[in-house]
């Protein structure tokens, strides 16, 4: 693939992520603030978990952003469901046993188990290396989770859960562990939270959770490596899901001002109006080609140049997408203000984007730590 202009097949897949995420539209509206089962089911009936999860363990970060850019110019809600379930399971194919893959992940690309990625903490969001989370020894071969999580997305419904708890005693990243943590497991329990775009997301408590010690993944004390690449590899998606977002705003925006006539004439004709949707369209395609080059470096494996790639491309394209959908607001005034109006839902979701996975400010340290370092790409 030339690194600045998808292949056929690649086309193809964004194609067929916007058909299905436009397919289950109305089905991902329903209950959008807990884990909808009948939508994943339907994303797995649709084939998209099969993109999602292949068969054969190979997760494409390029085809993870095309996924997630296609299903999200239809659908915010239904691009969540399917990312999550890429999130919460991505650690165990990237790092888990063999055993954990084969009793999990099959599970999760048939929709019929729902994982979480439980890393945050209300104490421990950008400073990840700060969890508080433990993890006691428990006999010769297990390990006990005492403490909490926040703002974790599918819990507390989740049927288990990646979490990362401190496990050995050095500090900052150094003695963390990842566990899978099934979501029955007697002393875990969990809330529902509220947030301003309905999102399955809440928090949990572990109170002597038991965990043998065949549920870690990783090597102990490793954890914190199975979390940043699990985020390298999804990172430059986020990036994508903004750009579907940004894309849907733009063409809304578009279309209204083609048709709404001010002063005897099309407001498109209105030189305020087409220059900020020039300046829209050249900032989309400047964020794609940047999440695109980002998933490419990921794929073929360059580790030099991923770290600054992916930071740029999130930072970059999430703060597009908010420019884009603020300016569609403008041009179509009070309208698009109306609470079920597509871009007022395209309002509340777009804000997220730039805190999770890193916030635009921890984008730009990490930027400016490889620019200091020598290692920005040519």
């Amino acid at each position: 693939m030339d690194r600045f202009e998808l292949a056929a097949e690649s086309r193809e897949l964004l194609s067929e992520a916007e058909a299905v995420g436009g397919d289950l539209a109305n089905l991902a509206a329903k209950s959008p603030g807990r884990v909808n089962r009948e939508l994943i089911a339907a994303l797995a009936e649709a084939g998209l978990l099969d993109h999602l999860l292949p068969v054969d363990g190979q997760v494409s970060a390029l085809d993870l952003c095309l996924l997630r850019q296609g299903v999200a110019r239809q659908s915010a809600h239904a691009e969540t469901a399917l990312a999550m379930q890429g999130l919460g399971a991505y650690p165990i194919v990237l790092s888990g046993s063999d055993d954990l893959a084969q009793r999990w992940i099959p599970a999760v690309r048939h929709g019929q188990a729902i994982p979480a990625f439980a890393l945050t903490e209300f104490a421990a969001g950008s400073d990840a290396g700060h969890l508080q989370l433990r993890a006691e020894p428990d006999g010769a071969d297990g390990y006990r989770l005492t403490g909490e999580k926040a703002f974790i997305s599918n819990a507390p419904d989740a049927d288990f859960y990646t979490a990362f708890a401190r496990s050995e005693p050095a500090e900052g990243r150094q003695g963390i562990s990842c566990f899978l943590v099934e979501g029955d497991a007697p002393g875990l329990s969990g809330e529902a939270l509220e947030l301003v775009a309905p999102h399955p997301v809440g928090t949990l408590v572990f109170e002597d959770v038991a965990v043998p010690r065949s549920q870690m993944i990783g090597e102990p004390g490793r954890g914190f490596e199975v979390a940043m690449r699990t985020l390298d590899l999804f990172r430059p998606s986020v990036g994508a899901f903004a750009i579907g977002m940004a894309e849907t705003a733009r063409n809304l925006a578009l279309n209204h001002a083609r048709k709404r006539e001010a002063f005897g004439r099309p407001i498109l004709d209105f030189q305020a109006v087409s220059h900020q949707l020039a300046d829209m369209s050249v900032e989309i395609e400047a964020a794609k080609m940047l999440v695109y080059r980002a998933a490419s470096a990921h794929d073929r494996g360059d580790k030099a140049q991923l770290t600054s790639l992916a930071a740029a491309a999130k930072l970059y394209a999430t703060e597009v997408a908010q420019r884009a959908v603020d300016g569609a607001v403008q041009i179509l005034g009070a309208r698009a203000l109306v609470h079920d109006h597509p871009l007022a839902e395209l309002y509340r979701q777009v804000r997220a984007p730039r805190i999770y996975e890193g916030t635009s400010e921890i984008q730009r340290n990490v930027i400016a730590r490889e620019l200091s370092a020598g290692r920005w790409p040519s």
